[in-house]
């Protein structure tokens, strides 16, 4: 696999569903540094693997509250990446915004708390695929990408906005 058409999308399968949920306020991001897992090391928004009879929406509350000790108040959903990685792996994740939050961020097991501004967050540091749809999701657009990683290394992606 070198590029996204080496991939039969009508039919992929992804390894796991997952959520991704940020949380902005005052022109501010709540982002975390993992700590552990798949992409430890790197910044991101929170989140995880949808658990068995769990909705997306309950995954993606209860991954902030996993990760930062606050619960998100009326996420909504914003879009949806596609991940393949050569290694077999692959995602299905779901994004999510909220506006608002209760509780007091702290550090966990899992993720470093990490407030940024809008217009300073630290692409360099997170996933390559980020600096491509998060500027779009802060726009406001709803989005669907497809991406092709191997370990690290973007290889290809799409992405259609909406």
């Amino acid at each position: 696999m070198q590029s996204l058409q080496d991939i039969d999308w009508n039919h992929w399968q992804p390894t796991f569903p997952a959520t991704l949920t940020f949380v902005i306020k005052d022109d501010q991001i709540l982002l975390i540094r993992k700590k552990r897992g798949i992409g430890a090391g790197k910044i991101n928004g929170p989140g995880g693997k949808l658990d068995p009879g769990e909705t997306l929406l309950e995954c993606a509350i209860r991954e902030v509250q996993e990760e930062l000790c606050i619960t998100p108040v009326a996420p909504e959903f914003v879009g949806e990446n596609l991940f393949q990685f050569t290694d077999g792996l692959s995602f299905h994740v779901h994004t999510y915004i909220a506006r608002d939050y209760q509780g007091t961020p702290a550090e966990t097991e899992e993720a470093i708390p990490l407030w940024y501004g809008l217009d300073s967050i630290p692409y360099d540091e997170m996933w390559e695929d980020d600096i491509i749809w998060v500027p779009e999701m802060l726009n406001g657009r709803r989005f669907k990408g497809h991406y092709l990683f191997d370990g690290d290394t973007m290889l290809d992606h799409r992405l259609e906005l909406f």
